[in-house]
């Protein structure tokens, strides 16, 4: 067991896992290669996924298994919030014909927990368990605005500011400033600080007592995101399916 307290084999195995998302179908070889391990180790460790149903095996190589829907939608169902805003979401993108996301904060990073976007909408690397850095993105942004400041210092403590693109805020007082914007507009804007050529505006989800406990943003290609529509139109969008979410979540509870 290393000195930090991780257990090797946990780690082994969720590389191994995480292998699998990014490269489906990988060969045991490759898997090797790729985890630093032994084909005896990693043959091990499928062989256990495999019994288990997270791991399923065909002629191209070895998938991710179905049985992992019932964690992620066991864990999605810690947010009752998921419930208020999807309806809300659907509703934006088919009156704006964009991308919409909802995000929550574990741990320093924001995951999105719902996504919906129509036939248009570009495809990135964005979607539903995809985790961000908050600095980065619109819906970040606008969820960090809406926190106690100690605890913002404390995420850019953890998480820092990392370049993503070149136009990412990587300066910690020019962040801050840029927060206190977005405390005074109600929303939030990215312009291509996370994927070059997209932009994005958020917006904060707040309870009772007007601190965030998500986010959700639209996002688009510049040339479609600029004027009137990125100013004001959307904006104003956005922040009243925030504000609709926001009431329907506090008194859901």
């Amino acid at each position: 067991m290393p000195t930090d307290g991780r257990v090797k084999s946990v780690d082994t195995a969720f590389d191994v896992l995480e292998a699998l998302r990014d490269d489906d179908g990988i060969t045991v070889t490759a898997l090797a290669d790729r985890c630093d391990c032994s084909k005896s180790t990693i043959h091990a460790h499928l062989r256990t996924l495999r019994d288990r149903g997270y791991v399923v095996r065909d002629d191209d190589g070895y998938h991710l298994g179905l049985q992992f829907l019932d964690l992620g939608n066991s864990a999605r169902s810690r947010f009752h919030l998921y419930r208020e805003a999807r309806p809300e979401i659907d509703r934006l993108v088919e009156e704006t014909g964009e991308r919409v996301q909802l995000m929550v904060e574990e741990q320093g990073m924001g995951t999105y927990i719902y996504q919906s976007q129509s036939e248009r909408a570009i495809t990135t690397d964005s979607h539903t368990g995809t985790r961000v850095h908050l600095h980065s993105t619109a819906v970040g942004k606008a969820y960090l605005a809406f926190l106690p400041v100690e605890r913002v210092h404390d995420i850019i403590d953890e998480r820092g500011l990392p370049a993503v693109t070149e136009n990412t805020i990587t300066d910690r007082d020019e962040f801050l400033d840029e927060l206190d914007r977005v405390r005074e507009r109600g929303v939030a804007f990215n312009d291509e600080e996370r994927i070059t050529g997209m932009r994005a505006i958020g917006a904060p989800i707040t309870d009772e007592n007007g601190e965030a406990t998500a986010g959700v943003s639209l996002s688009a290609p510049t040339t479609r995101l600029s004027g009137d529509r990125l100013e004001t139109e959307l904006p104003d969008a956005l922040k009243q399916i925030a504000r609709v979410i926001s009431i329907k979540s506090t008194y859901s509870q």
